[in-house]
């Protein structure tokens, strides 16, 4: 993953602690991998280019499948499944890596609401085991409900903090209209006042 400009500081976390899931539409599901294949490259920290999958490792693959609710889909095409299943398979995928630090971008987008409960379920899972959760979503209501820290962003940072404070009416009211004023030449986060 490499920004578009800048860099990213990782400190000293190692890049194996960290798992991703891009947005959906980032992926190409026409390559031929099956369910089971695809969650198994999870494990490729632990693996490494040239050794092969171990019992254990498909042993994990499956109750990572069981737990996301897709026991029984291993053989079957990443092509052939729906967008919740497909983003189920990525969460699966995700729980092979066992990161330290999970980032997420936009992972409830175009899925059902079942599908959506429980991958947030997940989530809430790895909160109490002490992981960290980066988020992208544009669910306010998902956020209150399920991330105790937001960073609110519209062009630029508008709030960081405790959510309940972070997501006050003044905050969202001002990344609103950033966002409504979206231009290369809007000011940044100034008042109304100050633009006058």
């Amino acid at each position: 993953m490499k920004p578009a400009q800048g860099r990213v500081d990782r400190g000293r976390l190692a890049t194996r602690t960290i798992g991703y899931l891009p947005q959906a539409a980032e992926i190409d599901r026409s390559f031929p991998l099956s369910v089971a294949d695809t969650v198994s490259m999870g494990a490729w920290h632990s693996i490494g280019p040239f050794r092969s999958l171990t019992r254990n490792h498909a042993r994990l693959t499956g109750e990572a499948l069981s737990t996301v609710g897709l026991e029984g889909f291993e053989g079957r095409s990443v092509g052939s499944l729906s967008s919740g299943q497909f983003q189920r398979v990525l969460f699966a995928r995700l729980l092979l890596q066992d990161a330290s630090v999970i980032l997420l971008d936009e992972p409830f987008t175009a899925i059902d609401a079942r599908t959506t409960r429980d991958l947030l379920e997940l989530v809430r899972a790895w909160h109490g085991q002490g992981r960290t959760v980066i988020a992208v979503l544009h669910d306010i209501e998902q956020v209150r409900q399920h991330f105790p820290q937001t960073l609110l962003m519209a062009r630029e940072a508008i709030a960081w903090g405790e959510t309940s404070q972070v997501l006050s009416a003044a905050n969202l009211r001002k990344a609103r209209n950033m966002a409504e004023y979206w231009s290369p030449d809007a000011l940044l986060c100034d008042s109304e006042d100050e633009r006058s």
